[in-house]
């Protein structure tokens, strides 16, 4: 009996230290088993259990969200000089101005295309279900949110289009624009690609010692990943609890569903040009999606993403300048999620919108979601400046905050997994 107890606990033994050794080599595998923990610890210190006082758990939330905070932050000290090094890398690497236009030209094409086909299916889905017709909420009487925004003016566009030039550099990196950065960046590239290679060789090789500075450091973040993970579901959780999501549930289910189909969408492009299937995408870049989920940046997994895309056998000159371009511009998951919300408002003021409207509507989500910086919480304020401009009430807003987060992350890992359609589809472009 002694020994078959003995053999009994050396082989739960075995198998718990062959289970950590696993765990340890599969850096999903840690996120998932965080971001689970984390949803259930925040569960339980959230509004609906009622164990702790809303001030403690709040402070308990933002003590468990430290590691992610300081994730974040890592990935933020290096995200400009990556970026910068990134697509000027890559730009440099292309071999002809022919390539180089044919990839711009392809990128381009591919990110207007899926970012009206994706306001179109939030458009058409909230048309279809109608989530906020159903909502008796006295919008009137709800709170003005400070993030209230000045109307969408057409006439307002030249000086906005002029103003894209980062004619202050300095303040760009200072101010954290990426997206002039961006732009200063493909500039910088392009005009590198014109000079005499002698005289370009010296500044391109300190860039790229500065982006194997930069990926070093990201490795130093990503060790702390899991923690990250963990203390921001958690934190998460306690701040909306599960009573928000059920009060929004037919608005959040009518997201989530446009989301999936875009997802969807970006998968039979994966397997029809890029030759991938769903399962192998899924073993290779499940990794990079789950954190993104769970950090709700684009731009804070990009050099995840841009390693991601590397595992695809897409070229270094392609990944490091489709993918850093797609974390800045290609935002077809934001343009749905503001479709969506942006009818949802309508539906619970009583605005009715016009057919001319509604087209005007999509070409200026659009427009505001290329060039909107991969950052949480950003589609709020494009969302409140774009229904301040159609007649929709702002207060409205106040409404979807609670689940914001949440929709924020889901639409992260679509932005995402557009990146790296992106960066497959564009892989033979330079061939």
């Amino acid at each position: 009996m002694l020994n078959d107890a003995g053999f009994e606990l050396n082989h739960l033994i075995q198998q718990s230290s062959k289970l950590r050794i696993w765990a340890r080599s599969r850096l999903w595998a840690q996120v998932l088993a965080a971001m689970a923990i984390g949803v259930g610890t925040g569960t339980l210190l959230g509004p609906a259990a009622g164990l702790v006082q809303p001030t403690t758990a709040k402070m308990i939330g933002d003590w468990l969200a430290l590691p992610g905070q300081l994730f974040l932050g890592l990935i933020a000290i290096v995200l400009v000089p990556l970026v910068f090094s990134s697509i000027v890398s890559g730009l440099a690497g292309v071999p002809s101005n022919e390539a180089m236009r044919k990839l711009g030209v392809r990128l381009g094409l591919f990110i207007v295309s899926t970012t009206f086909m994706a306001a179109w299916i939030g458009i058409s889905l909230a048309q279809l279900f109608e989530p906020g017709m159903g909502m008796d909420l006295p919008v009137d009487k709800l709170p003005q949110p400070a993030t209230a925004a000045s109307g969408f003016d057409l006439g307002r566009l030249p000086d906005m289009v002029a103003g894209v030039l980062p004619t202050n550099p300095a303040a760009s990196v200072i101010q954290g624009d990426l997206l002039a950065i961006v732009i200063l960046a493909v500039l910088t590239g392009v005009a590198a690609t014109q000079i005499q290679k002698e005289k370009a060789a010296p500044f391109l090789a300190l860039l790229d010692s500065l982006m194997s500075i930069s990926m070093t450091i990201v490795k130093w973040a990503m060790l702390l990943s899991p923690l990250a993970v963990f203390g921001l579901m958690a934190q998460l959780m306690i701040q909306i609890g599960l009573d928000s999501l059920l009060g929004l549930l037919s608005y959040v289910g009518t997201v989530l569903l446009g989301l999936v189909l875009l997802f969807v969408i970006y998968a039979i492009f994966l397997r029809l040009i890029g030759g991938l299937g769903f399962s192998s995408f899924l073993k290779v870049a499940g990794p990079n999606l789950l954190l993104a989920f769970s950090t709700s940046s684009s731009s804070a997994v990009m050099p995840s993403t841009i390693q991601t895309a590397r595992q695809f056998q897409v070229p270094d000159e392609v990944a490091h300048l489709v993918i850093p371009l797609g974390a800045t511009m290609n935002m077809a998951g934001t343009a749905l999620y503001q479709s969506v919300a942006i009818l949802f408002l309508a539906q619970i003021s009583g605005v009715d919108l016009s057919v001319t409207e509604t087209m005007l509507l999509v070409g200026t989500l659009v427009a505001s979601s290329i060039g909107a910086p991969g950052t949480p919480g950003v589609s709020i304020a494009i969302l409140a400046s774009v229904a301040a401009g159609f007649g929709i009430p702002a207060t409205g807003l106040v409404i979807i905050l609670g689940v914001d987060r949440l929709l924020d992350m889901s639409r992260t890992v679509v932005n995402v997994t557009g990146d790296i359609t992106a960066a497959v589809i564009m892989k033979n472009t330079l061939a």
